[in-house]
Protein backbone atom coordinates (compact mmCIF):
# COMPACT_ATOMS: atom_id res chain seq x y z
CA UNK A 1 0.00 0.00 0.00
CA UNK A 2 1.13 3.53 -0.91
CA UNK A 3 0.84 6.83 0.71
CA UNK A 4 -0.51 6.09 4.64
CA UNK A 5 -2.95 4.30 6.03
CA UNK A 6 -4.96 6.66 8.25
CA UNK A 7 -5.80 9.95 7.39
CA UNK A 8 -7.29 12.92 9.40
CA UNK A 9 -9.80 14.30 7.12
CA UNK A 10 -10.76 17.87 8.33
CA UNK A 11 -13.57 19.94 6.63
CA UNK A 12 -14.64 23.42 8.00
CA UNK A 13 -16.40 26.42 6.90
CA UNK A 14 -15.40 27.44 3.08
CA UNK A 15 -17.44 27.04 0.15
CA UNK A 16 -16.20 23.76 -1.62
CA UNK A 17 -17.11 20.98 1.03
CA UNK A 18 -17.45 18.81 -2.48
CA UNK A 19 -13.88 18.39 -2.37
CA UNK A 20 -13.59 16.55 1.17
CA UNK A 21 -16.53 14.61 0.42
CA UNK A 22 -14.93 13.70 -2.65
CA UNK A 23 -11.80 13.04 -0.74
CA UNK A 24 -13.40 10.95 1.68
CA UNK A 25 -15.01 8.84 -0.62
CA UNK A 26 -11.38 8.46 -2.51
CA UNK A 27 -9.54 7.89 0.77
CA UNK A 28 -12.35 4.99 1.58
CA UNK A 29 -12.12 3.00 -1.80
CA UNK A 30 -8.47 3.17 -1.56
CA UNK A 31 -8.95 1.23 2.26
CA UNK A 32 -7.91 3.96 4.34
CA UNK A 33 -9.03 4.34 7.44
CA UNK A 34 -10.23 7.78 7.94
CA UNK A 35 -10.37 9.83 10.93
CA UNK A 36 -13.05 12.67 9.88
CA UNK A 37 -13.14 16.33 11.72
CA UNK A 38 -15.94 18.82 10.71
CA UNK A 39 -16.76 22.18 11.99
CA UNK A 40 -20.09 23.22 13.06
CA UNK A 41 -19.75 26.32 9.85
CA UNK A 42 -18.58 23.52 7.69
CA UNK A 43 -21.85 21.17 8.74
CA UNK A 44 -24.15 24.38 7.25
CA UNK A 45 -22.07 24.75 4.10
CA UNK A 46 -22.77 21.11 3.26
CA UNK A 47 -26.38 21.74 4.08
CA UNK A 48 -26.40 24.89 1.56
CA UNK A 49 -24.09 23.41 -1.20
CA UNK A 50 -25.31 19.63 -1.60
CA UNK A 51 -28.07 17.81 -0.89
CA UNK A 52 -26.26 15.47 1.97
CA UNK A 53 -27.81 15.83 5.42
CA UNK A 54 -25.17 15.01 8.01
CA UNK A 55 -26.21 14.12 11.36
CA UNK A 56 -25.23 16.42 13.89
CA UNK A 57 -24.08 13.65 16.43
CA UNK A 58 -20.69 12.31 16.00
CA UNK A 59 -21.79 8.72 16.37
CA UNK A 60 -24.69 9.32 14.01
CA UNK A 61 -22.62 11.10 11.46
CA UNK A 62 -20.29 8.28 11.27
CA UNK A 63 -23.09 5.75 10.92
CA UNK A 64 -24.32 7.78 8.05
CA UNK A 65 -20.96 7.88 6.45
CA UNK A 66 -20.08 4.66 6.48
CA UNK A 67 -23.39 3.90 4.43
CA UNK A 68 -23.07 6.77 2.44
CA UNK A 69 -19.26 6.18 1.40
CA UNK A 70 -19.84 2.41 1.40
CA UNK A 71 -17.13 2.26 4.24
CA UNK A 72 -16.42 -0.73 6.44
CA UNK A 73 -17.26 -0.77 9.99
CA UNK A 74 -15.12 0.95 11.45
CA UNK A 75 -13.22 2.80 8.84
CA UNK A 76 -14.34 5.84 9.12
CA UNK A 77 -14.28 7.00 12.85
CA UNK A 78 -16.24 10.76 13.50
CA UNK A 79 -15.37 13.05 16.47
CA UNK A 80 -16.25 15.48 18.18
CA UNK A 81 -14.89 19.34 18.11
CA UNK A 82 -14.10 18.88 21.61
CA UNK A 83 -13.42 15.03 22.27
CA UNK A 84 -10.01 16.16 23.39
CA UNK A 85 -9.04 11.98 23.79
CA UNK A 86 -9.13 11.47 20.27
CA UNK A 87 -6.24 9.93 18.51
CA UNK A 88 -5.78 13.16 16.57
CA UNK A 89 -5.60 15.64 19.90
CA UNK A 90 -1.59 13.52 20.29
CA UNK A 91 1.30 13.40 18.03
CA UNK A 92 1.17 9.38 20.26
CA UNK A 93 -1.95 8.52 18.47
CA UNK A 94 -2.64 11.19 15.15
CA UNK A 95 -2.17 9.54 11.68
CA UNK A 96 0.50 10.49 10.10
CA UNK A 97 -0.96 12.71 7.58
CA UNK A 98 -3.79 15.71 7.42
CA UNK A 99 -6.07 17.16 5.17
CA UNK A 100 -8.21 20.33 5.86
CA UNK A 101 -10.34 20.52 2.80
CA UNK A 102 -11.76 23.52 2.21
CA UNK A 103 -10.32 25.13 4.71
CA UNK A 104 -11.87 28.44 5.67
CA UNK A 105 -8.91 31.42 6.67
CA UNK A 106 -10.47 31.82 10.59
CA UNK A 107 -8.95 28.16 10.34
CA UNK A 108 -5.85 28.93 8.42
CA UNK A 109 -5.00 31.75 11.05
CA UNK A 110 -6.07 29.44 13.87
CA UNK A 111 -3.79 27.22 12.80
CA UNK A 112 -0.43 29.92 11.69
CA UNK A 113 -1.49 30.80 15.51
CA UNK A 114 -1.60 27.49 17.38
CA UNK A 115 -4.91 29.08 18.78
CA UNK A 116 -5.78 24.94 19.24
CA UNK A 117 -9.35 26.20 20.50
CA UNK A 118 -10.97 23.12 19.05
CA UNK A 119 -9.72 19.61 17.69
CA UNK A 120 -9.56 20.92 13.78
CA UNK A 121 -6.91 23.51 14.98
CA UNK A 122 -5.12 20.93 17.84
CA UNK A 123 -5.00 18.26 15.21
CA UNK A 124 -3.27 20.15 12.66
CA UNK A 125 -1.02 21.37 15.58
CA UNK A 126 0.19 17.96 16.03
CA UNK A 127 0.79 17.50 12.67
CA UNK A 128 2.93 20.63 12.41
CA UNK A 129 4.87 19.56 15.82
CA UNK A 130 5.25 16.25 14.92
CA UNK A 131 6.56 17.43 11.33
CA UNK A 132 3.84 14.85 9.71
CA UNK A 133 2.28 15.99 6.32
CA UNK A 134 -0.02 18.59 6.43
CA UNK A 135 -2.34 19.65 3.31
CA UNK A 136 -4.54 22.99 3.92
CA UNK A 137 -6.65 23.46 0.89
CA UNK A 138 -7.90 26.67 1.16
CA UNK A 139 -11.15 28.42 -0.97
CA UNK A 140 -11.04 32.51 -1.14
CA UNK A 141 -10.87 34.97 -3.38
CA UNK A 142 -9.37 37.25 -3.16
CA UNK A 143 -6.63 36.17 -0.84
CA UNK A 144 -6.06 39.41 1.58
CA UNK A 145 -2.55 40.10 3.20
CA UNK A 146 -3.44 38.52 6.31
CA UNK A 147 -4.31 34.95 4.32
CA UNK A 148 -1.10 34.69 2.17
CA UNK A 149 1.12 35.91 5.37
CA UNK A 150 -0.53 33.19 7.03
CA UNK A 151 0.07 30.82 4.33
CA UNK A 152 3.68 31.79 3.49
CA UNK A 153 3.88 31.39 7.46
CA UNK A 154 2.60 27.38 7.83
CA UNK A 155 4.31 26.62 4.39
CA UNK A 156 7.93 27.73 5.69
CA UNK A 157 6.74 25.65 8.44
CA UNK A 158 6.13 22.85 6.07
CA UNK A 159 2.76 22.49 5.53
CA UNK A 160 1.33 21.92 1.96
CA UNK A 161 -0.59 24.54 0.55
CA UNK A 162 -3.29 23.69 -1.90
CA UNK A 163 -5.05 26.18 -3.07
CA UNK A 164 -8.69 24.97 -4.43
CA UNK A 165 -8.17 25.97 -7.96
CA UNK A 166 -8.91 23.44 -10.88
CA UNK A 167 -7.13 23.36 -14.08
CA UNK A 168 -8.69 23.08 -17.53
CA UNK A 169 -5.48 21.45 -19.67
CA UNK A 170 -7.80 18.22 -19.07
CA UNK A 171 -10.58 19.74 -20.77
CA UNK A 172 -13.37 19.00 -17.73
CA UNK A 173 -16.97 18.01 -18.91
CA UNK A 174 -18.69 18.37 -15.64
CA UNK A 175 -18.87 20.18 -12.38
CA UNK A 176 -17.75 16.87 -11.22
CA UNK A 177 -14.32 17.09 -13.38
CA UNK A 178 -13.35 20.28 -11.37
CA UNK A 179 -13.63 19.11 -8.51
CA UNK A 180 -12.25 15.77 -9.44
CA UNK A 181 -8.64 17.74 -10.71
CA UNK A 182 -8.10 19.24 -7.17
CA UNK A 183 -9.03 15.82 -4.90
CA UNK A 184 -6.64 14.27 -7.27
CA UNK A 185 -3.68 17.14 -6.54
CA UNK A 186 -4.21 16.39 -3.50
CA UNK A 187 -4.44 12.45 -3.56
CA UNK A 188 -0.99 12.81 -5.41
CA UNK A 189 0.26 14.84 -1.97
CA UNK A 190 -0.16 11.71 0.09
CA UNK A 191 1.00 9.09 -2.48
CA UNK A 192 -2.32 7.48 -2.67
CA UNK A 193 -2.96 6.00 -6.27
CA UNK A 194 -5.72 7.93 -7.97
CA UNK A 195 -6.98 7.46 -11.81
CA UNK A 196 -9.07 10.69 -12.07
CA UNK A 197 -6.20 12.96 -13.78
CA UNK A 198 -3.66 11.32 -15.41
CA UNK A 199 0.16 12.71 -14.82
CA UNK A 200 1.13 15.78 -16.65
CA UNK A 201 2.56 13.85 -19.62
CA UNK A 202 1.56 10.73 -19.85
CA UNK A 203 -0.76 10.94 -22.39
CA UNK A 204 2.11 12.57 -24.46
CA UNK A 205 3.97 9.24 -23.88
CA UNK A 206 1.68 6.95 -24.80
CA UNK A 207 1.37 8.86 -27.80
CA UNK A 208 5.07 8.58 -29.03
CA UNK A 209 5.15 5.26 -28.17
CA UNK A 210 2.31 4.63 -30.85
CA UNK A 211 4.01 6.48 -33.29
Amino acid sequence: MSGPGRVTLAMTGASGVQYGLRLLDCLVQEEREVHFLISKAAQLVVATETDVSLPAKPQAMQAFLTEYTGATPGQIRVFGKEDWLAPPASGSGAPSAMVVVPCSTGTLSAIATGACNNLIERAADVALKERRQLILVPREAPFSSIHLENMLKLSNLGAVILPASPGFYQQPQSIDDLVDFVVARILNQLGIPQDMLPRWGEHHLVSNEDE
